[in-house]
């Protein structure tokens, strides 16, 4: 049987590379830049190796009874690690995928194609432009993990972009977004503040060690207008191999404290992360 080998390609917005995992036999992990973007394992779709994906995982487990199926919209693509989750645990779900990548996206169906069936349809466009375009009330979940190299880009932070992901949204859906920060949480602090001026219920999931300031890492919000499972999801997310904490109401509005919601003409990109920041969980 012929080894796996590295792939490298120039795409639109870096060097990305896939470099098989030689623990797990149709295991990948993709970078850009050196940066890592996704891991997927073929042959174990619902593996989620990176830490803040779990978490994502673990919410989407819990916005809906088990193996329901969902109409999602994942904004950012990469591997297409979490719709591949979503169409093996909730099979039957539609997913619309936005990457504006063009030539990762090709990387990515050449390389690691997702089934046939899987019910993900995939987008060449910019993630706000192409939720601008989308129906009222067409999706269950909006799923925000997008990064221009190692940031979450500016228009993606603000008011006006979190109530067009309210308007797709359906009256009981769920907003989730992936961002990354440290002490003393400036961004962090005013996504939170942004999303909780248009959404009526926030929680916010991350390590420990993240909250109290001790190193950079990825945070992941959930903004709905109904209430979070706070119940299963502390559960899950503190069983994890590397726990986190979930905060929810009065800890959340403690922690946005004085932090005002981001307008379109003040937003600006996440924090660049330190060297060595951000690695496989």
């Amino acid at each position: 049987m012929n080894e796996p080998i590295p792939v490298t390609r120039d795409v639109d917005h870096g060097t990305a590379k896939l470099m098989p995992d030689v623990d797990r036999a149709r295991a990948w992990l993709l970078t850009v830049d050196g940066a890592p973007q996704s891991y997927v394992d073929l042959d174990a779709p619902t593996h989620l190796e990176f830490e803040y994906a779990r978490r994502l995982g673990h919410v989407l487990d819990t916005v809906a009874e088990p193996g329901r199926p969902l109409d999602v919209v994942h904004l950012g693509g990469g591997a297409l690690t979490l719709p591949r989750y979503l169409a093996a645990t909730r099979p039957g779900s539609r997913q619309d995928v936005v990457e504006a990548d063009l030539g990762l996206l090709e990387l990515v169906a050449e390389h690691l194609p997702v089934p046939d069936g899987a019910g993900v349809t995939v987008h060449g466009a910019d993630a706000r432009a192409w939720l601008e375009a989308a129906p009222d009330g067409s999706a269950d979940v909006v799923v925000a993990d997008v990064f221009g190299g190692t940031r979450v880009p500016a228009h993606l932070t603000s008011v006006a972009y979190a109530r067009e992901a309210e308007r797709v949204l359906r009256a009981d859906g769920y907003y989730l977004a992936n961002l990354a920060d440290s002490a003393p949480f400036a961004f962090l602090r005013a996504q939170l503040a942004t999303f909780g001026a248009v959404f009526g219920e926030l929680a916010l999931i991350a390590e420990p060690g993240v909250l109290r300031g001790r190193r950079f890492g990825n945070a992941v919000l959930v903004a709905a207008h109904r209430p979070v499972d706070t119940v299963a999801l502390t559960r899950l997310v503190a069983s994890d191999a590397f726990p986190a904490r979930l905060e929810h109401g009065l800890a959340v509005r403690e922690f946005i404290g004085g932090a005002r919601p981001v307008r379109d003409e003040d937003a600006v990109p996440s924090p660049e992360p330190p060297d060595g920041a951000f690695g496989i969980g």
